[in-house]
């Protein structure tokens, strides 16, 4: 695996590639630390603090503690995955939205132009929604967050803060293009390892201070390394059913006649399903949380991951967008018909539609373990918390959750590319295998 690290830097395009990919991280990390205008920031971090196992406190975490600092990167990038969620939705019920993904690349084109506009319009949204939540110090136990309160507060806030996700937004893009990755998914994946050397302080004075036992901080580092594997194995494992394709004569020339097989990923969407669930959980229960309306705020607590309902919501959005996302990924009906057309087969199925329906079932049968292992690495942290009061979000986010799967996805997934650039250049790859 060294000898795959030091060749990546020997292909100039591929040195390029890592170089910019970094660099441009660096920017992300620093505009960070760029505070917002009129907010003060420490007593904002110190309320912060005292939340980390709430909404507010999971929505910091994938901000990368943007939001607790309330800097200009406070919404993160998850304004724009959100209203790719709500798009996503839309293609599989609305014709025009269909129809714009197989119009082909006029047809994207629209769709990230529908995205875009989606997000500054969310993030207008919740930009005045947080200025006017971080106004009312009823919200801080009354502690003052906003010196100067007022409408140019708010218009100062709303600019700054989608500004902050409409430059991480290009900046995710400029990755996909110019770096190694998705852009998009480094950011986030960024955002929660750089949460980590914190979350690793904060075992060291739980123990120090005797409120955690150091067998049990043993147990919990065993524990981590037995969800990275469980991660790894959900988002490697596929079933290859084999595939025999006829032989046909074009011209002089003969054609097919070679036995191969279609892989089927155990778990289609990675880390989406865990992604779309997350968003439409926080993004009603945020904006309830704000509120000053005991009810709407015991709502709010019930659609927390920590207790049970919320809990319950969480793996059933979960396992709800894993069959969501595999459908849309796979499609059996499209594959039969892609077969048939190239003169491909399942041994023993007949072509069309029964092997569409054999794909279907396959899928079916593969999704739910998939979406189970997946669900219960995600709520791995919440059930720790249940157990243990004192272990706080940030801890438990270490050990399991969807950070863990998320940050294992993403690095799995770039580690490919960069394979895939070593090995056509003739150079080792990270696994011997890749030979």
């Amino acid at each position: 695996m060294l000898g795959g690290f030091r060749d990546s830097f020997k292909v100039p395009d591929l040195r390029r590639r890592i170089v910019t990919t970094v660099l441009l991280l660096a920017v992300y990390r620093i505009g960070c630390y760029v505070p917002s205008p009129g907010i003060d920031g420490r007593a904002l971090a110190s309320f912060f603090e005292h939340i980390p196992n709430t909404l507010l406190g999971l929505a910091d975490l994938f901000s990368g503690g943007a939001l607790g600092n309330a800097t200009i990167f406070a919404l993160g990038i998850m304004p724009y995955i959100s209203v790719s969620i709500i798009l996503e939705l839309l293609t599989a019920i609305v014709p025009y939205f269909d129809n714009l993904r197989r119009s082909g690349m006029e047809g994207r084109r629209k769709l990230t132009q529908i995205t875009r506009f989606g997000t500054v319009g969310l993030c207008v949204f919740q930009g005045l929604a947080i200025s006017m939540w971080l106004e009312n110090p009823a919200h801080f136990n009354e502690l003052v967050i906003v010196p100067n309160p007022g409408w140019l507060f708010r218009f100062i806030t709303v600019i700054t803060l989608t500004t902050g996700t409409m430059f991480l937004m290009w900046l995710g893009e400029q990755i996909t293009d110019k770096g190694i990755g998705n852009g998009i998914s480094l950011i986030i994946t960024a955002s929660i390892i750089s949460r980590m050397p914190i979350a690793f302080h904060k075992v060291i004075q739980l123990t120090a201070a005797g409120e955690m036992h150091f067998i049990s901080v043993l147990v919990m580092i065993a524990l981590l390394f037995l969800v990275v594997a469980f991660a790894i194995i959900i988002n490697e494992s596929e079933r290859r059913i084999p595939v025999q394709y006829a032989k046909r004569v074009v011209g002089r020339k003969v054609y097919g006649g070679q036995t191969t097989y279609l892989p089927i990923k155990l778990n289609q969407g990675g880390v989406i399903p865990l992604i779309f669930a997350i968003s439409i959980l926080t993004f009603p229960a945020t904006f309830l949380t704000v509120s000053t309306n005991r009810v709407l705020q015991k709502i709010a607590s019930l659609l927390t991951p920590t207790g049970g309902v919320g809990m319950l919501l969480y793996t059933i959005l979960i396992i709800f967008f894993c069959y969501f996302y595999a459908s849309m990924i796979f499609n059996p009906d499209n594959v039969a018909d892609d077969l048939k057309k190239y003169g491909g087969f399942i041994q023993g199925i007949r072509p069309g539609k029964s092997t569409a329906a054999y794909l279907e079932k396959i899928l079916n049968r593969l999704t739910l373990p998939g979406a189970l292992m997946l669900t219960s690495i995600a709520i791995l942290p919440y059930i720790m918390m249940h157990i243990d009061k004192r272990i706080p979000y940030s801890v438990a986010s270490l050990f399991g959750g969807a950070g863990v799967l998320i940050v294992v996805s993403v690095l799995l997934e770039t580690l490919r590319q960069v394979e895939s650039h070593l090995l056509v250049r003739h150079y080792q790859g990270f696994l011997k295998k890749a030979k």
